[in-house]
């Protein structure tokens, strides 16, 4: 490897990808993509997310975010509720079948994390987390704002 590609934002693009595609492995059983897992979780975690918010949040399109809400909806998974006094905006909310289809998707992502990061110690992993969440925070703060309207 030559010195250009030990750049962190390197590093970290090339770990990404790579998670990314375990974890796209992961979630191929539960008939979910990335978008869709996200999504979904959002609407879990924070019950009556816009697809907006969910989209800034993962860092894709709203477009693809769309994309994604369409199909967990068309599946029985996600439903788009209106807020009160605005019509036009739609608010996210899991159904009992996506709460129970998360969980299951959870458990088998969280296996896949533990699987790509046994080679640190947990000090480390906590050490790696924390400067992780502060480069996001840095770069992406709709991510990790809990305040995002």
């Amino acid at each position: 490897m030559n010195p250009f590609d030990r750049r962190t934002g390197y590093v970290a693009w090339q770990i990404g990808q790579i998670m990314a595609s375990r974890i796209e492995r992961t979630l191929r059983p539960f008939q979910l993509t990335l978008a869709q897992n996200s999504a979904l979780t959002q609407a879990i975690l924070d019950p009556g997310v816009t697809s907006a918010t969910a989209a800034r949040r993962a860092a894709i399109t709203p477009q693809s975010m769309g994309t994604a809400v369409n199909g967990l909806v068309e599946r029985g998974l996600l439903e788009r509720r209106t807020a009160p006094g605005d019509r036009r905006t739609h608010r996210l909310h899991a159904t009992e079948a996506g709460l129970r289809l998360a969980t299951e998707a959870g458990k088998a992502v969280d296996a896949t994390h533990a699987e790509a990061l046994r080679v640190l110690t947990p000090t480390e992993q906590e050490q790696a987390h924390s400067l992780l969440l502060k480069l996001l925070a840095s770069l992406n703060p709709s991510a990790v704002d809990d305040s995002t309207p």
